[in-house]
């Protein structure tokens, strides 16, 4: 499938706890809860579009502290590489800019929220390592 789409998704660790947000209604895969993050412009490392997008998405900064394993899946419509992030909270109160709502959850309560499928290594992930 050629029209890859590159994303980046920041694990926001603030208190024992990781920030999601639930996606609107119009966007793909409506209502489904995630991780902040989006698609990766042209010339832009997944790195940089993480902390680019939780700042446009729920408005608060972050830290890059490591990079998770690349995750690769394929929709219907469209194949995605997603780089998932793990990241500190540096600044900011965290509001719903990007999304429908947003809050902050315990690892092990994600289990409590639907994410889209591409999500299920990582969420799998936590359960296994236990962060």
């Amino acid at each position: 499938m050629d029209n890859t789409v590159s994303i980046a998704i920041a694990i926001i660790h603030r208190d024992g706890c990781v920030l999601i947000a639930r996606r609107r209604a119009d966007a793909h895969l409506p209502n489904l809860w995630e991780f902040p993050g989006g698609k990766c412009l042209p010339g832009e490392t997944p790195e940089e579009c993480v902390v680019r997008e939780v700042r446009e998405e729920v408005g608060i900064e972050v830290q890059v502290v490591r990079e998770r394993q690349t995750i690769h899946h394929c929709y219907p419509d469209r194949a995605v590489e997603i780089h998932p992030f793990d990241c500190d909270w540096v600044a900011g109160d965290a509001r719903a800019l990007g999304c429908a709502v947003m809050k902050w959850v315990q690892l092990e309560d994600l289990s409590e929220y639907l994410f889209p499928p591409a999500n299920g290594p990582l969420l799998a992930s936590f359960r296994l390592r236990g962060a």
